[in-house]
């Protein structure tokens, strides 16, 4: 029996007008899943009795298992969710002034192998569905009884690696009749499929998007991130770019700050060259320890003279705020499995 979050608005309006139904049944329908969280269709009473019976027959609305939960002491809450083969996958919620934001995975485990991130000690299994993304939202909300506001598809996984359901994830949760997340509340991270950031681009949809970049120069990048064999800073920088010409969004670029490989003010000057002229802004990230790596934060000197030799250049920098970090959920501590 298929899931009813797997399927757009538009997708629903298709198979109730060549089910002999009302296509604006697809709207109400809507509302009472994602705004008034009725998951019963036979207490849908705006629709027909024949409608809910139809649906109530063919479709089911499948929530994952929360097998774990962890409160951090900044009220960062991490889930470890069951999907319904058992795979396990990690969900954050954090809680900032301007609203409630998750960070969701894309995929069951990580083919980047990025040297410093605990996703990638699992390798992918599979892609998620968009119906499991949207129902990790759902299951978050019916847990914390409160509203997600923004999204960040920054977990487990690649999201460009599995662009179809991702996009399909993006139309639901935007939806005006759906979760109506705001287009620019929602974030997609990439460690740098050029193809796929040119294909995301032909969409025109205006996400923010963020680049997982965290070196300057070829030669280390390959060393960390091995996808920058197959596509190289020029032409990473080539596409995100693009990518602003064509959605008109400010692209974002992660840098992750690794104790004396990457936070020299050498490898500041050389970002700061890579990336000029561009609508961009730099992120700097903290490192947050992985037991399983050697790697080290920078010190906080290091990190705030990274900072400054940036701002001196001209480049745009922010400095994110550690969130879940005693409890494994920040970045590049979530995992596809239970951490032994």
């Amino acid at each position: 029996m298929d899931t009813i979050f797997e399927y757009t608005r538009n997708e629903i309006e298709d198979m109730l007008s060549s089910g002999g139904y009302k296509k604006f049944s697809a709207t109400q329908l809507f509302g009472w899943i994602y705004k008034k969280k009725t998951f019963d269709f036979l207490l849908m009473t705006n629709l027909s009795k024949d409608l809910r019976e139809f649906l109530n027959s063919a479709f089911s609305m499948e929530f994952p298992v929360i097998d774990k939960k962890e409160i951090s002491k900044d009220s960062t809450v991490k889930y470890l969710y069951s999907l319904k083969d058992n795979s396990k996958v990690e969900a954050v919620l954090m809680h900032h002034s301007y609203g409630n934001s998750i960070c969701v995975s894309s995929q069951v485990g990580c083919n980047m192998g990025c040297a410093f991130c605990a996703s990638g000690l699992k390798k992918k299994t599979r892609n998620l569905r968009a119906a499991e993304m949207v129902s990790m939202i759902l299951q978050t909300e019916r847990e914390e009884n409160e509203k997600i506001t923004h999204v960040v598809i920054m977990g487990t996984g690649e999201p460009l690696d599995n662009l179809d359901e991702v996009l399909k994830f993006i139309n639901i949760i935007n939806d005006p009749y759906g979760l109506e997340i705001g287009i620019r509340h929602i974030t997609l991270s990439t460690s740098g499929i050029v193809p796929a950031i040119y294909k995301l681009s032909e969409k025109n949809i205006p996400i923010n998007l963020a680049i997982s970049l965290h070196a300057p120069t070829d030669e280390l990048r390959t060393r960390i991130m091995p996808i920058n064999k197959a596509y190289p800073l020029r032409d990473l920088i080539k596409a995100a770019s693009d990518y602003f010409d064509v959605t008109g969004r400010r692209i974002t670029f992660e840098y992750l700050l690794l104790k004396g490989i990457n936070d020299s003010l050498l490898m500041a000057d050389k970002l700061a060259d890579i990336i000029r002229g561009l609508n961009a802004y730099v992120n700097l990230i903290p490192y947050n320890p992985v037991k399983e790596f050697k790697f080290e934060a920078s010190d906080e000197k290091s990190v705030m003279a990274f900072y400054s030799r940036l701002k001196e250049r001209g480049i745009n920098v922010t400095l994110r705020k550690r969130m879940g970090d005693d409890i494994s959920a920040a970045c590049g501590q979530l995992r596809s499995t239970v951490k032994s």
